[in-house]
């Protein structure tokens, strides 16, 4: 996440970050599988950029941490 600005659709740069979402959950789908805590989903970051409204989210490290010892995900070539 440390190469947010500028923005890669508009060249802008007016971005502004959420703090920590839930990736879901209960009735929500859970948007990172597998990379959570028990009973605890794992979180990310939304940034949005104010001139053209691209979001973009960013999953916390403790989750990618996870990801390649996880059997939900696989590794893109």
């Amino acid at each position: 996440m440390s190469h947010m600005t500028p923005c890669p659709n508009c060249d802008g740069g007016n971005l502004y970050k959420s703090k920590k979402i839930s990736s879901g959950g209960g009735h929500a789908p859970n948007y990172l599988p597998g990379l959570g805590r028990f009973l605890s989903t794992a979180g990310f970051h939304v940034v949005v950029c104010r001139d053209c409204g691209l979001s973009r989210f960013f999953a916390h490290e403790e989750a990618r941490a996870k990801l390649g010892e996880s059997d939900k995900w696989t590794r893109v070539p």
